[in-house]
């Protein structure tokens, strides 16, 4: 199964040139501000670019609407997308999971403190191929411009120990943009954030590969 990779494109969709896949998947923060609007514009172009068969996406904590307002927000989900939120589908066989939370900064959406979030890593089954966060695992392609590394240890944790999926899908840090392995773990880290720290759109979409396991 082919997958095209990406995520925080914050309205700047446009002209983002995707490659050919089976999945299109959007790791989060699909706007800028999260309104009512962005939300739908982004949405419509998501369900509408290329010919994938499948399209999966979660939010983000730019994706206001997702939180305050979820009915509304779900009602705005065209019907050939599918949204994961701490919640998971089967796809030919492959098994995703899809999760918005990132840990606690100023508030934004579907933000967590460090003594809540670990249950939603912990909510992940064990048996998933390809995980779907907005944000990354410590020290994972998590770092800012300062070199501090901000992704979330007890995520990093349930991967390491327990899930260990085919691939990890994040977003969230812009500057850690990429795709990495870990050492002893089959795992492909990657980081697709479509905008720069500028909040630019230059990088392009990554493609991964997800298989049926035996």
């Amino acid at each position: 199964m082919r997958l095209v990779c990406i995520s925080d494109t914050h309205s700047q969709h446009a002209g983002l040139a995707l490659p050919e896949g089976n999945v299109l998947i959007h790791a989060g923060d699909l706007t800028g501000k999260g309104t009512a609007n962005e939300v739908h514009e982004a949405l419509e172009w998501f369900s509408q670019v290329g010919t994938f068969r499948h399209r999966i996406f979660c939010a983000g904590n730019h994706d206001f609407l997702f939180e305050r307002e979820p009915q509304y927000a779900r009602s705005l989900i065209p019907p050939n997308v599918m949204y994961l939120e701490n919640s998971g589908a089967t796809i030919e066989g492959v098994k995703f999971w899809g999760s918005p939370i990132t840990p606690y900064f100023h508030d934004w959406a579907f933000n967590r403190y460090a003594s809540a979030i670990g249950r939603h890593w912990k909510a992940i089954p064990s048996d998933t191929d390809v995980l779907i966060t907005h944000g990354p695992p410590f020290g994972v392609l998590d770092r800012v411009d300062g070199g501090e590394p901000v992704g979330s240890p007890q995520l990093l944790t349930e991967i390491v120990n327990r899930i260990r999926p085919q691939v990890h899908v994040f977003g969230h840090i812009h500057e850690g943009y990429g795709v990495a392995t870990l050492r002893d773990l089959s795992t492909v880290f990657c980081n697709a954030s479509v905008c720069d720290r500028q909040y630019r759109p230059t990088n392009a979409p990554w493609v991964m590969a997800a298989q049926v396991k035996p």
